[in-house]
């Protein structure tokens, strides 16, 4: 059940709100194209004369839809690999030192392979202004490990701070939290009256004589 429970329950958050995109990581896609094949669907059934009663959302991926955690997997807090906007710069740089690099890599001198390195994917994200440099400095030796995870350290920190920030800002009034998430559900509220309402007309559940 759960296999068709989740992803049906996560369709009905979607469709409920009217989303018209969803952005999600690359191995979400299939949950929501689940969602747009049930929209769909429900559309085919119940159109009410030439307008959709449900929206079928589209996806938004980020230029990198996959990011890896520490030990090359999905990042996920499941398999604690993955690095917090709750943390701060020194357990985040811990982390980072001890993140997976070419396994085949045994010696500083050894000439590595940045495509098994889970570091180098980093540079993609966060220095891409240095990705050919450090590509040559690893297959040639010339780049230590210890030195490319320094330096991707360095544009690291500095580009998740005003997030991290954000977050203790937020953290330190809890009030403030609690008055957004009471403005967001009383909208939310009335969106997915609205397409409840929709819903049941369409299927013949409400009379329109009341």
């Amino acid at each position: 059940f759960g296999f068709l429970g989740y992803p049906v329950l996560q369709a009905a958050d979607i469709v409920l709100y009217n989303a018209t995109h969803v952005p999600i990581g690359e191995d979400q896609l299939p949950h929501l194209e689940l969602t747009r094949e049930i929209a769909r669907r429900f559309n085919h059934y119940y159109r009410a004369g030439a307008a959709d009663v449900l929206t079928v959302p589209q996806a938004i991926l980020s230029s990198f839809p996959k990011v890896p955690g520490l030990d090359g997997r999905k990042m996920s807090k499941s398999y604690n690999n993955s690095l917090l906007l709750a943390e701060g710069a020194e357990s985040l740089t811990k982390k980072f030192m001890v993140m997976k690099t070419d396994t085949a890599r045994v010696r500083r001198n050894d000439p590595g392979n940045p495509e098994n390195c889970t570091v180098f994917t980093y540079y993609d994200f966060f220095a891409p202004d240095l990705k050919a440099e450090v590509n040559t400095g690893c297959r040639s030796a010339a780049l230590g490990c210890v030195d490319c995870k320094k330096q991707i350290i360095s544009r690291f920190l500095p580009a998740m701070a005003p997030f991290s920030e954000k977050r203790a800002e937020l953290a330190a009034k809890p009030e403030i939290i609690g008055e957004i998430l009471h403005a967001g559900a009383t909208r939310a509220r009335g969106v997915a009256a609205a397409t409840l309402e929709r819903v049941k007309e369409s299927m013949g559940m409400v009379s329109r004589y009341t």
